[in-house]
């Protein structure tokens, strides 16, 4: 991308990095768009979807994508990583130290260019789990 491609729409491009920068939600580009049309009520949702790409090349964004779901955006681009809930689909923040520092291979491994790595824990978020035990608390008593 070319420095003035990125600097076009910068104020759609500010204010939607603005926005997903207040939030730890990790949302979806339909999330992120009604809550810039707060703010910007004439954006399409295809800007919404081609800025956020932006951002994403410009390193200034994590795109987060998940097999069979949406791809969700993440305005905090230090390296941590993340859990998904498998009911809700809700995704936190995990700031935890690494627990296998293995860095990938510096040298062409077998045609392969490694980019980076990433690691994703999946489970029941709090409220999904009390629902759970909730459910089994009342099947137990029937």
């Amino acid at each position: 991308m070319t420095t003035e491609q990125f600097q076009r729409n910068t104020r759609q491009r500010a204010v939607i990095l603005e926005e997903l920068q207040k939030l730890t939600s990790h949302p979806t580009a339909a999330t992120m768009y009604e809550i810039v049309r707060c703010r910007l009520p004439k954006i399409s949702l295809g800007t919404v979807y081609r800025n956020l790409e932006r951002l994403v090349e410009a390193g200034l964004v994590r795109k987060l994508d998940q097999a069979g779901g949406e791809a969700r955006f993440d305005g905090n681009v230090q390296p941590h990583d993340h859990f998904r809930c498998v009911d809700c689909g809700r995704v936190d923040d995990v700031f935890a130290p690494l627990l296998d520092p293995v860095e990938p291979p510096t040298h062409d491994w077998r045609g392969y260019q490694f980019l980076g790595r990433r690691l994703e824990y999946f489970g029941l978020c709090p409220a999904c789990s009390a629902r759970r035990s909730e459910r089994t608390s009342i099947s137990k008593e029937t």
